[in-house]
């Protein structure tokens, strides 16, 4: 069995077109408020967790409601095309509102777009394991988070050129709407679902035109397995806390970074791209090699190995006193620590709820993971707002330790796959 390199391309542009818009919605969003309509630090991390309270409800039932749909185009396509229409058609009204100084003009726009992105994200992630075979998916996966780093480096390079003193921001939103309008037409182009659903086979990988099995005939199959083990959830329950404190810390320092080095560093507009640039790219070059060690080691070494690079360069962070060289080494060792942390903790959660419905916890997953991107602004802005932006290292800092100590008890979900052919297939996670 063998992935389909050429089609899981394809497939992970819709996550690229995601990640591109998230990148910029991360580190301009927060300079508009703040530059353009003054608000404070815990106002604009109020807003800025908006997204997330919004996606805690829009990712499950478009996730579900893509799931009954049939349409000639299939289940998941349709979202995506619609969601994108919609998000690039708003954004196009953001900089404008922004120019014009109109708070209500911005808020509507901004919340249309989010709503947008909301309803195609589920949909887009599912794409993928519809269309893979289940020892494969993982493996598929490595490629999508390749492909939602280029989105974010994309971005990243297009603040570095287009963002400066005097911008509009224009530019930069035209360039983003620019690369997600491509990715899906791209996607539409390559990717017929319809077709390809009804004739892969997800247990074998086989491609036929066979009708496979109705999914209500094998629910009955799987029913008995669905109960977890108490020692597994307990595990499970450790693994979710650590994935909510590490998201807690990292979250709050990509909100609140581009207007961290403004005010501490004193850097000029779009001055902060450089080092997250560099964080993104070590991830890249990193995901292959994380895959291989974690194949030796374990995946709960890896994390913990990641835990300790970020944890360290948030110390570090808190240490420097003016931008350096050595803010962009820091960084790309937050690049790769985080890898390591991401490529290994969704399979965690997978092996751990082998038998059960594995879009159930995945749910849980996004549930965690969102949870501490909604309160982490909010209570850091409000540090940063009332205290010192000085307070943004050290709070990451403490949170990131207080992951490594949960997740030193977690005791299932590793596994040590045996030595494959295809470095790729390091990344595997049994179903």
């Amino acid at each position: 069995m063998r992935l389909n390199y050429k089609r899981t391309f394809f497939v992970g542009l819709a996550f690229m077109s995601i990640c591109c818009f998230w990148q910029l919605y991360d580190n301009i969003i927060p300079l508009m408020l703040k530059n353009t309509f003054g608000l404070g630090e815990t106002v604009t991390g109020v807003l800025m967790a908006l997204d997330n309270v919004l996606a805690l409800f829009l990712l499950p039932i478009f996730g579900s409601l893509s799931d009954k749909v049939n349409t000639p185009l299939g289940k998941r396509t349709p979202f995506i095309i619609g969601g994108t229409f919609v998000a690039v058609l708003s954004m196009t009204f953001i900089p404008i509102a922004n120019k014009a100084a109109s708070m209500v003009l911005f808020l509507v726009f901004l919340g249309i777009v989010l709503v947008a992105m909301g309803a195609y994200r589920s949909p887009a992630v599912a794409l993928m394991p519809d269309l893979t075979p289940k020892p494969l998916r993982s493996k598929a996966n490595s490629i999508i988070n390749l492909m939602g780093a280029i989105g974010g480096v994309y971005t990243l390079v297009m603040i570095k050129l287009l963002v400066t003193e005097d911008t509009d921001y224009k530019e930069i939103f035209l360039s983003v709407s620019a690369i997600m309008v491509v990715a899906v037409i791209l996607l539409l182009l390559t990717i017929k679902e319809k077709k390809l659903n009804s004739s892969i086979d997800l247990e074998t990988g086989i491609e036929s035109n066979v009708e496979k099995p109705k999914p209500d005939q094998l629910i009955a199959s799987t029913v008995e397995d669905e109960k977890m083990p108490k020692d597994v959830k307990r595990s499970f329950i450790l693994l979710l806390a650590s994935i909510f404190l590490w998201f807690t810390a990292y979250n709050a320092i990509t909100t609140a970074y581009s207007r961290y080095v403004e005010q501490i560093w004193h850097l000029k507009p779009g001055g902060f791209a450089d080092s997250l640039l560099v964080a993104t790219i070590a991830a890249i070059l990193s995901y292959i090699p994380i895959g291989i060690i974690a194949s030796v080691v374990g995946r709960k070494k890896t994390i913990i190995a990641g835990i300790i690079m970020v944890t360290l360069s948030y110390f570090c962070g808190a240490l420097f006193t003016e931008y350096s060289f050595w803010v962009n080494v820091v960084f790309a060792f937050t690049g790769i620590g985080w890898a390591a942390i991401n490529v290994n903790s969704y399979p965690m959660v997978v092996e751990m709820c082998k038998g059960s419905d594995i879009g159930k916890y995945t749910g849980l997953y996004y549930t965690f993971s969102m949870s501490a991107q909604i309160l982490t602004p909010i209570i850091s802005g409000a540090l940063l707002e009332y205290v010192s932006y000085r307070t943004l290292f050290p709070y990451a800092l403490i949170f990131s330790i207080a992951s490594l100590c949960t997740m030193l008890f977690v005791m299932h979900g590793d596994s040590r796959p045996t030595k494959k052919n295809d470095v790729l297939e390091n990344f595997d996670t049994p179903d």
